[in-house]
């Protein structure tokens, strides 16, 4: 799609020419995720994963109103360390881009203006789902519905272990999005590799990978993207029953404080990593850093399929 609004870094624009592999990536973890300089270190650290892969990065964010598809290094900096940047999921982007302000991109607007500049895989941390309580609350991350609309396939660690991994398999399956666990008959749960849930399908590698995207897209047609759950390396796991007490914890702190809407995320991972004493968040990092790997070898045998 053309778009006065879009932005394409050159580097990013000659390889989506060129037909070569191309990893797209979020930018709220640099805003929202950690504190600098680390937030800015593992950016660039990220993004130097992706190029060893083989693949392009292309980082995305809205820099004062312009869809950023690939950042400059100045850029990165500006998000890393300015205050005010605006959490933004799908429906912010209009906004943002009329007021012409800054946002970084969660999952669901990450995936939709990669898509618009042709990137067909994406890498983040952990995906968003049904929040535990939204029977009542009817809080449902936008990444689901996002995933039915928009052909990226995302690679995570799973569903937020905040959240109820059930209910967002469910909710999935309703939504028509397939779901495969690298090299697991488990279902990962972010900082653990299993969640007591079963993968609903496994497949074994970027290659076998690589062909259900090309076959969901090129052979059937499908417009929808496909979550591709890739479990912690283990030695970096938070055993689920260890973090299940902690995170049973934050969500009665967040109860107690009242909190909700786009806050509740980023509480509630604060919270998680106090109260493990940081083990979360090297879990976290350790997360990051391997799907990005995975997402980059998984770009790379795609863009041979369709050469």
């Amino acid at each position: 799609m053309n778009s006065t609004a879009l932005q394409v870094h050159p580097e990013v624009a000659e390889a989506l020419a060129a037909g070569r592999a191309v990893v797209a990536l979020e930018s709220t973890i640099i805003s929202h995720g950690m504190p600098y300089p680390q937030n800015e270190e593992m950016a660039l650290e990220v993004e130097g994963i992706v190029r060893a892969g083989g693949a392009v990065p292309a980082t995305i964010a809205v820099i004062d109103g312009q869809c950023q598809i690939g950042l400059s290094p100045e850029h990165l900096h500006h998000l890393a360390t300015v205050g005010g940047v605006v959490k933004a999921t799908t429906r912010d982007l209009p906004w943002l881009v009329a007021s012409g302000f800054t946002g970084a991109t969660t999952v669901a607007a990450t995936m939709k203006l990669a898509a618009m500049a042709g990137i067909r895989v994406f890498a983040t941390g952990g995906i968003g789902g049904v929040h535990r309580g939204a029977a009542f609350s009817m809080d449902i991350s936008a990444d689901l519905t996002e995933m039915a609309a928009t052909p990226v396939a995302v690679v995570s660690a799973g569903v937020k272990s905040i959240l109820d991994i059930r209910l967002t398999l469910e909710r999935l399956e309703t939504l028509g999005v397939p779901v495969v666990v690298n090299g697991s008959d488990d279902f990962p749960s972010f900082f653990s590799r299993t969640s007591g849930l079963p993968a609903p399908r496994r497949l074994d590698g970027p290659h076998e990978i690589a062909r259900m995207l090309h076959a969901a897209w090129q052979q059937l047609g499908l417009g929808c993207g496909v979550s591709i759950a890739n479990p912690i390396p283990a030695e970096f796991e938070v055993p689920a029953d260890e973090i299940s007490a902690v995170i049973d914890q934050a969500l009665a702190d967040l109860d107690t404080e009242g909190i909700t809407g786009q806050d509740v995320t980023p509480f509630l991972l604060k919270r998680v990593m106090e109260r493990t004493e940081g083990r979360s968040l090297a879990a976290n990092l350790a997360l990051v850093r391997n799907n990005a790997a995975t997402a980059a070898a998984i770009a790379v045998e795609y863009a041979k399929l369709c050469a």
